[in-house]
């Protein structure tokens, strides 16, 4: 059993390897720049110590972000690309680096047009007051609008129309005139220098351990799951106040499915054809039919509502309990509010689990050992629950391994509809607020329990038969 248990573990390295992977990829796929979605480093520009606050700012929150780091251990690119371009680390001045470098090939003369850029600003900056202030405003905002600019007559543009406000100020033309020179000297040198025969060789840049994926995935096996860009809070503070809610309701409704369905769905297929099972078919297929938002809307409003005279249950939300209360108060009180929505989460559960069992246990029952263990003059009920009930678990074995994925990711629609502050809806408000580092972590954990429950389903194969041991 050990030895099974150990290859089947060894089979879900690669693939949870496969997972972060590509759940690393997508969150490297929203747009924007991660800095700017997480903070808002800006400053003042006509303020030079505002600027320089900005620009270190923005380098320090890429440090904590980690995006100051290669993607990848290695890169496999043309040769026009250099190995540090992720050294560029805000998103937008890259991808126009990138672009450029698409367009000519020429990496050095394209980082050097960059770089003049930088020098350009610096001496704007610090240029003494220009004699008409709009002069200068009118510079810089031409000048940090060329990192953005992509298409080489869109750059041509922006340069005349900053040479042009340069050269309208005596006093700008004396501090920042060369350097604006040497930048339109750089874009030039772009154009004249470009090999885009680079472009057409591969090349393989290795970046070491020390990349973001590698950061990524190894706090991931830590339990940092980084901040959360809507409140800056540690991710795994708020999805283990939401995941204990989810548990809850989703640990009471699996207890009571299985409870219900496996009994359920035995007693069917013993009485198979009869009325009682007859009954049940056309009862829990109706059940299964009905949308769980429906019902849970509906129980909320004739349970829950007094207009409607049947006010059983209290509304939505978990009470008003504060952390003085005693704990009996307390619990009676959630009790009373997660009664509806777990009633709601098991009805359909059962309902598909008692049909799964009483097809296995028809099957079974019309197999040649039962027809033997009969023959031996064994009793009905060791025939039925210690030779049929147990080759007929693999369905409902089957089944479970989809509990542990639901378990994290939460009944969301039902989270939503009665208020509760679960998984299911801190995910879906992290989508809709882009909180990306929230919205992955759920995808990983999720994934990781998927395994998990897949594990725990062949465990349980193998104690149900030898056989797949074998």
């Amino acid at each position: 059993m050990l030895k099974y248990l150990f290859k089947r573990i060894l089979f879900f390295i690669p693939t949870l390897l496969l997972i972060s992977l590509i759940a690393f990829g997508l969150s490297r796929v929203p747009a924007g720049d991660p800095v700017y979605n997480c903070y808002d480093p800006t400053g003042d520009i006509d303020s030079q110590y505002s600027y320089e606050y900005a620009a270190r700012t923005y380098a320090e929150r890429a440090r904590t972000l980690g995006t100051d780091l290669p993607p990848f251990y290695f890169a496999l690119t043309a040769a026009a690309y250099p190995d540090t371009l992720y050294k560029f680390i805000q998103k937008d001045h890259r991808e126009t680096i990138e672009n450029l470098i698409a367009r000519y090939g020429n990496a050095d003369e394209v980082i050097a047009y960059f770089e003049q850029i930088r020098v350009t600003e610096y001496a704007l900056l610090n240029a003494e007051k220009a004699s008409d202030a709009d002069n200068k405003i009118n510079a810089l905002r031409e000048l940090r609008q060329l990192p953005l600019a992509r298409n080489p007559q869109v750059i041509a543009g922006r340069l005349a129309d900053l040479t042009a406000a340069v050269r309208a100020d005596s006093l700008l033309t004396l501090r920042a005139g060369a350097a604006t020179a040497k930048l339109n000297t750089a874009f030039a040198a772009i154009e004249k220098n470009a090999t885009p025969a680079k472009l057409c060789s591969p090349a393989l840049h290795w970046h070491g351990f020390d990349n973001q994926y590698h950061r990524w995935f190894t706090d991931f096996l830590r339990g940092d799951f980084g901040l959360s860009c809507t409140d800056k809070r540690p991710v795994a503070d708020k999805m283990s106040e939401a995941i204990f809610w989810t548990l809850l309701l989703n640990v009471c409704a699996l207890f009571l499915s299985y409870l219900i369905a496996v009994p359920l769905g035995v007693w069917s297929a013993v009485r198979r054809n009869s009325l009682f099972d007859k009954i049940t078919t056309v009862g829990l297929f109706m059940l299964h039919s009905l949308p769980v938002f429906w019902v849970g809307i509906m129980a909320l409003m004739f349970f829950a509502t007094p207009e409607y005279g049947l006010q059983i249950f209290p509304g939505g939300g978990l009470g008003d309990s504060g952390a003085g209360t005693p704990f009996a108060l307390r619990f009676w009180e959630r009790a009373a509010h997660l009664t509806l929505p777990v009633l709601c989460l098991t009805y359909p559960s059962f309902a598909f689990l008692s049909r799964q069992m009483r097809g296995a246990m028809t099957d079974t029952l019309q197999k040649d050992f039962i027809r033997t263990a009969r023959a031996k003059g064994l009793t009905e009920k060791t025939v039925i629950w210690r030779h049929a009930f147990r080759n007929s678990l693999f369905p409902i074995i089957t089944l479970l391994a989809s509990v542990f994925p639901r378990m994290l990711s939460g009944a969301l629609v039902l989270e939503i509809i009665f208020n509760i502050p679960g998984m299911g809806r801190l995910a879906y408000s992290a989508i809709l607020q882009q909180d990306w580092n929230v919205v992955f972590t759920v995808l990983m954990l999720g994934a990781v329990l998927t395994m998990v429950g897949i594990l725990v389903a062949d465990v349980l194969y193998a104690w149900a038969d030898a056989r797949v041991r074998g």
